[in-house]
C-alpha cells in the first residue's frame, strides 16, 4: 500500500470515528443552549409567551449568542458553527414531526423557521451594533421574543440587559470550551 493510500485510509477512518464524537459535542452544546433558554424565569418573570413560538424565540436568542461567539473564532471554527446550526434545525424538524406535523409541511415549516432565525440574527446584530441607542436591541427583542403580545417595558429592558451581559461574558468565554461542547451562561 502506498503512502498516499495509507493517508487516505487514515483520513477516512479518522472522519468515521471523529464524526460521532463531533456530533455528540455539538449535541451537548445545543442541549446547554436549550436548557438555558427553557429556564422558567424567561416565561414567568420576563413575560416571554410560554408557547411554541416563545420557546423557539428563546432558543434562537441563545443559539445566536453562542453562534456569534463561535463566529469570532474565524474560519477554523466555521464548520463547527455550521454543524451547530444544522443540528438546531434538525432538532426543530424532529420536534415538529413528533408533534404530528404532516411530513409534507415539515420541510416548508423548517425553511420558514430558518428564514425567521436569520431575520432575528440581523435584528439582534443591529441592536448590539447600535451601542448608543439601547432601544434598537429592545425593539428587536420586543418584536421577536414577545411577538404579538404587549410586554411590560421593564421586562424588555431587563432582557436587553441580560443579552448584553451574556454577550460580554461569552466574548471572554474560551472558544475551545465551546468546541468541547461546554458553555456557561450567566444567571438571568
Amino acid at each position: 500500500m502506498s503512502a498516499a493510500s495509507r493517508e487516505r485510509e487514515k483520513a477516512l477512518f479518522s472522519r468515521l470515528f471523529q464524526r460521532p464524537r463531533r456530533e455528540r459535542t455539538i449535541a451537548a452544546l445545543y442541549g446547554a443552549i436549550v436548557a438555558q433558554s427553557r429556564l422558567p424565569v424567561f416565561f414567568a418573570d420576563l413575560g416571554v409567551p410560554d408557547t411554541l413560538e416563545g420557546r423557539f424565540e428563546t432558543v434562537s436568542l441563545h443559539a445566536w449568542m453562542v453562534m456569534r461567539r463561535l463566529a469570532m473564532g474565524g474560519k477554523p471554527v466555521a464548520d463547527f458553527n455550521q454543524g451547530l446550526f444544522d443540528f438546531m434545525f434538525a432538532d426543530l424538524d424532529f420536534n415538529l414531526r413528533e408533534m404530528g406535523a404532516g411530513d409534507m409541511k415539515v420541510g416548508d415549516k423548517v425553511k420558514d423557521l430558518a428564514s425567521h432565525y436569520y431575520g432575528r440574527v440581523g435584528a439582534y446584530d443591529a441592536g448590539i451594533a447600535a451601542k448608543d441607542d439601547p432601544s434598537v436591541l429592545e425593539s428587536a427583542l420586543d418584536r421577536n421574543l414577545y411577538g404579538s403580545t404587549l410586554p411590560d417595558a421593564a421586562h424588555v429592558t431587563a432582557l436587553a440587559r441580560y443579552v448584553r451581559r451574556q454577550l460580554a461574558h461569552l466574548e471572554a468565554f474560551p472558544i475551545d470550551r465551546l468546541l468541547a461542547g461546554q458553555v456557561e451562561f450567566l444567571p438571568v
